[in-house]
């Protein structure tokens, strides 16, 4: 008979412990691939009821839109604390905080449902909002949520669940894994870098048995001709990074508060504050055509597939509608909207270039877009690429990319996920700092 010596059974403890943690990390990516379709699912359904709405009254958006937000900032600060936003700042500084006390308001299943719920109420109600970026914090939620039922404390949780909700939203899983490397924690953590890429293929599954193998703005394997049609790139990346970083200034600065009386009065009220920012997203949906609300995914897959061009106002309308859904105070994401806007900006671009394809001027419209909100220039080409299946634009890609990173720069120097971030950390070990005890007597 095999005698259990203590060096064996140290071992068998330490081989069991380890499977444990694979298991935890690979369930967790299968839960997060779930839900992160039944949101996308959810999500279009949401937009479809609100077009149809349209479809009886186009006018009926400058009641629905402004009632909405103020419902869905109302049902966030009553019953969802820290569900307002897109989420990835949420995350972000949850893996900034050790203490798990602190974390639990930010990442906890209760924020997760708010997190969907109220998603799905801002696209009901016509907002331009996306689903990519509340599936990064309901993905943290979910993997942090397992992570307490485990004895031990398992490291990296928060950036698994991170990583596998963008792969499993956009179908990305190279996107995921560079997403959580660049922009969740700016570094990889070699003990639990296998663990992330286990989470992210368990999402990724999952999503493809449940939606199929597909591009999320389809096919487009266009790229750009000889000589001048080269032109594009930088003129995108200057463009569309300065728009990014403009978005980026002003969303930090709005959730810092702005100075002087105006500051105040919107702290004080913020059902009216978000009420007015519903009704000038109504205006700009109004002013477009009906074409800025929601994600903006149907006009940008269209335009791409069949080379016809977005109207030229589109992408101005989409930045404000945009703008305008972010700083009110809502939860909904910023990632398939600021794909529309970069969209539109490039198909403006394209106008300048009468002989070049319309779909590659839109992809480095694009990307320069993206690059510049969020300031992580590889996820922007990774994400793009992966998107729309076109590997022949990788290298115009990412040129764009990194041109429209450092005009971001110029204009907000700081990143946005990570400057929203230091208020949520700033907040949370406010909140979790005992209270001193009164003196005797």
């Amino acid at each position: 008979m095999l005698k259990i010596t203590p060096r064996r059974k140290r071992w068998l403890k330490l081989t069991s412990a380890r499977w444990q943690r694979r298991v935890l990390f690979v369930a967790g990516g299968l839960v997060v691939g779930a839900a992160a379709v039944a949101l996308a699912e959810l999500a279009d359904q949401a937009q479809l009821a609100f077009n149809w709405l349209l479809s009886k009254s186009r006018y009926a958006s400058l009641i629905v839109t402004p009632a909405g937000f103020a419902l869905s900032v109302y049902l966030t600060q009553r019953f969802f604390p820290n569900a307002q936003g897109s989420g990835i700042p949420q995350a972000i500084a949850a893996r900034h905080l050790s203490d798990s006390r602190a974390r639990s308001p930010l990442v906890s299943l209760r924020v997760a449902i708010g997190k969907i719920v109220l998603t799905l109420l801002g696209l009901l109600c016509g907002a331009s909002v996306g689903r990519e970026g509340p599936t990064v914090q309901v993905g943290a939620s979910i993997m942090f949520a397992l992570g307490r039922l485990s004895p031990r404390r398992q490291p990296g949780l928060i950036l698994a669940g991170a990583a596998a909700g963008v792969a499993a939203a956009f179908n990305t899983p190279l996107a995921g894994i560079v997403f959580g490397i660049e922009e969740m924690s700016r570094a990889f953590e070699t003990r639990t870098s296998s663990l992330v890429i286990a989470t992210v293929i368990a999402a990724g599954l999952t999503s493809l048995a449940l939606m199929g193998n597909y591009a999320y703005f389809g096919s487009t394997p266009m790229a750009l001709g000889k000589g001048i049609d080269w032109l594009a790139v930088p003129v995108c990346g200057v463009i569309g990074g300065a728009a990014g970083g403009l978005f980026s200034r002003i969303l930090i600065t709005m959730a810092r508060g702005l100075p002087g009386a105006v500051g105040r009065a919107i702290k004080r009220q913020p059902l009216p504050f978000a009420l007015a920012c519903g009704l000038a997203v109504a205006i700009c949906g109004l002013a477009s055509g009906d074409t800025v609300y929601g994600t903006g995914y149907a006009q940008v897959k269209a335009a791409l597939e069949t080379g016809t061009p977005l109207p030229a106002d589109f992408g101005v309308l989409k930045f404000l509608a945009t703008t305008f859904a972010a700083i009110s105070g809502i939860p909904g994401g910023i990632f398939a909207p600021s794909l529309a806007v970069g969209a539109g900006i490039g198909a403006n671009v394209a106008s300048l270039f009468q002989q070049a394809p319309l779909a590659p001027i839109m992809l480095l419209g694009m990307v320069a877009y993206f690059a510049g909100v969020v300031q992580a220039p590889i996820t922007a080409f990774v994400i793009v690429t992966e998107m729309t299946d076109n590997h022949a634009m990788v290298v115009p890609l990412m040129t764009a990319s990194l041109i429209a990173y450092g005009t971001s720069k110029l204009v907000c120097e700081e990143g946005l996920y990570h400057a929203l971030a230091k208020g949520f950390v700033a907040k949370a070990e406010t909140t979790a700092e005992p209270k001193p005890v009164a003196a005797p007597g």
